[in-house]
């Protein structure tokens, strides 16, 4: 499948205009809306308008979430198998098919007189809802890759969920207004759900051939086993594996809050069942919010450093919350807050301000990660990857619910569940960021290139998305392996200067990004033969490699020469190398100055210190020479850049 090759200017938005995007976004946007717009009316009808012995209002909610989730633990397995084998167009369409039949009979179970059988058949529609979205889930996930490039995954499902949420939120209005019509609710209901399936049916007519990326596999039908051979495959790779698992963990602590919404409105902030709908309104426009703001943030890249900003911030707003939330006083005379009343009360403000950038921090977690599995997962086997993740999520909000509960049922108070919960965030997410330090790395990276250092990016495209590939840079600072980290669309391996290894901090920074020491050969000679067969296996694992040919940091600011270390690897695994020169971070805060030392006098040249980067196009093997490659290096360190704005610039 080739990708469009996004234009410079162009942003996420630009997707919906394209044949490739707009015909899933659609599709996908009005299938949740009519998962939403139906669980809720049927949620309202059986809470407020029948009465039905055997399912009391009080439980209402919890069977049909419950009947929702069921066929996303039985059957998500079988769904990822489908999305592997056949087209993904072909299996959209397939779904959206079962759609409009599951809606056809929700239509007439809404149009019955009979309650107990009205309960009953909507409830059967509430359980096929929910195996139309396991169908779809993995497809929605898997179709991205093929359709959209390497610095369009983030955009492309920052806007996904974007319009999943304002899809939920829709849904949920349009049901709660259209079952509280009087006499005609029930039909409106019925007849705007059917609609919305056969308007869904009409736009995924339009979604292009997705062909199969293994139409040879054969069908596991069991579900069990099957989901343990994709955890398998997924645990493969750990990245990949520990990302799921962070996705899991960041539906358990959403499930946490929503799932609280109408109990914290009524008995916390004292208000009626439309300033419940307002903390969901907030709580999507957040989430909505941090998405997109995803592509702003990683500049069009998979961009996984906004992992831990996003962690810190859920947990920094859902401890907040705690305290905004504590001792709020009840309206006189125990009428609950109307919308109105609410809004007046400035300590009502605060709550809604930590739930926003509480959902926007959960945004910016989640997105990066959901955009890396897509692009670290085998092709083949992709969506049975993310059908796996799907079944955790699940379990994931069923502990969620069982936890939430227990702490209520023993006396806790729900903001007391929102702190318990905001603290245990930063327990699991600091155990994932050392499980898996590239999080932690790039975030390190992130903060060096938004608040130290402001860069100006040019040749990125140069970089290597995929295969084995040696980046070579003159070396100025200290942190020359973090800023290569920034603007790298992959993980990088150095080989480094063995001193280096003993700077405080940075020190044990680079042991966590497993960088290769290396000492001078007649200083230690076993130790430079192991640097070497290291930096060979990184490159024999299709990986990139790191490394400053100068040897080590430079004492006045020029250029030196280039040592033949390069060359020896070469020999023995041809790869392309990068040539990357970093300028103007000479008398930075991380680099020496004239006759003295690095960060004696930190931001000596303020925060947002601007600094360049520029990448040249790939030297093959066969033209390499330690020479050539400090030539190439030192043109682009004496060329100046154009006064405009770099083709692909970073700020």
């Amino acid at each position: 499948m080739t990708h469009a090759s996004p234009s410079n200017e162009s942003s996420q938005f630009d997707l919906l205009r394209q044949r490739r995007f707009a015909p899933f976004f659609w599709t996908q946007f009005l299938g949740a809306a009519n998962d939403n717009l139906f669980k809720f009316a049927f949620t309202v009808l059986v809470t407020y308008q029948l009465q039905v012995a055997w399912l009391p209002p009080a439980l209402a909610g919890l069977v049909i979430g419950a009947l929702f989730i069921l066929p996303f633990v039985l059957l998500s397995a079988t769904s990822g198998q489908l999305a592997d084998k056949f087209d993904k167009a072909r299996v959209m369409r397939a779904v959206k098919n079962l759609e409009i039949a599951i809606m056809a009979v929700a239509a007439w179970g809404f149009l019955l007189d009979d309650a107990g059988l009205k309960v009953v058949v909507l409830l059967g529609c509430v359980f096929l809802m929910g195996l139309h979205s396991t169908l779809f889930g993995p497809v929605k996930f898997a179709y991205l890759p093929q359709h959209l490039g390497e610095q369009e995954l983030t955009g492309g499902n920052g806007m996904v969920e974007m319009g999943t949420f304002v899809a939920i939120l829709l849904g949920n209005v349009a049901g709660g207004l259209l079952i509280g019509l009087p006499e005609i609710g029930a039909k409106a209901v019925a007849v705007a759900c059917l609609a919305v399936a056969v308007a869904g049916r009409l736009v995924v007519q339009r979604v292009p051939d997705t062909p199969a990326t293994d139409p040879d596999l054969h069908i596991n039908h069991n579900p069990f086993t099957e989901t343990w051979a994709n955890l398998k495959l997924a645990h493969a790779n750990l990245v990949v594996f520990r990302s799921l698992l962070g996705i899991s963990w960041m539906w358990f602590f959403g499930a946490v809050f929503l799932s609280q919404f109408p109990s914290f409105a009524k008995e916390v902030l004292h208000g009626d069942e439309r300033v419940a709908s307002l903390l969901l309104v907030v709580f999507s426009i957040g989430i909505g919010a941090g998405s997109l703001l995803c592509e702003v943030l990683s500049r069009r890249h998979v961009e996984i450093g906004l992992v831990p900003l996003g962690a810190i911030g859920m947990s920094v707003f859902s401890i907040d919350l705690y305290v905004a939330s504590r001792g709020l006083p009840a309206p006189a005379g125990g009428v609950a807050h109307t919308l109105g009343s609410f809004l007046a009360q400035p300590a009502h403000w605060r709550v809604m301000l930590d739930l926003a950038l509480l959902a926007l921090s959960a945004g910016l977690y989640s997105v990066p990660m959901y955009a890396l599995i897509q692009l670290r997962s085998p092709a083949s086997h992709r969506a049975r990857i993310i059908a796996a993740n799907n079944i955790l999520n699940a379990l994931f909000m069923i502990a969620s619910s069982l936890l939430a509960g227990l702490l209520l049922a023993s006396g806790a108070s729900i903001p007391q569940v929102f702190l318990a919960t905001g603290l245990a965030n930063v327990l699991v997410a600091g155990y994932i960021f050392l499980l898996v330090p590239e999080y932690l790395l790039r975030f390190v990276a992130f903060v060096l290139t938004h608040v130290v250092y402001r860069v100006r990016l040019r040749g990125q495209a140069h970089l290597p998305v995929q295969g084995a590939a040696i980046v070579a840079a003159n070396h100025v600072s200290y942190v020359d392996a973090v800023l290569l980290m920034a603007i790298s669309p992959r993980p990088i391996r150095f080989l480094m200067d063995h001193r280096i290894f003993a700077v405080p901090v940075l020190g044990w920074l680079f042991r966590l990004a497993k960088a290769i020491p290396v000492a001078p050969q007649k200083e230690d000679p076993v130790a430079y033969e192991r640097a070497f067969e290291q930096a060979r296996a990184v490159l024999a694992g299709g990986d990139l490699l790191g490394i400053f040919p100068e040897g080590g940091i430079t004492r006045d600011g020029q250029l030196q020469p280039f040592k033949g270390g390069i060359m020896k690897i070469v020999a023995s695994h041809p790869a392309p190398v990068v040539p990357v020169a970093l300028r103007k971070l000479w008398g930075s805060t991380f680099s020496r100055i004239e006759g003295g030392q690095a960060m004696v006098r930190p931001f000596r040249r303020g925060v947002f210190s601007r600094i360049e980067v520029l990448v040249s196009a790939p030297i093959g093997p066969a033209q390499l020479s330690p020479e050539g490659l400090q030539q190439v290096i030192q043109h682009s360190l004496d060329v100046p850049l154009p006064r405009r704005r770099a083709q692909t610039g970073m700020a």
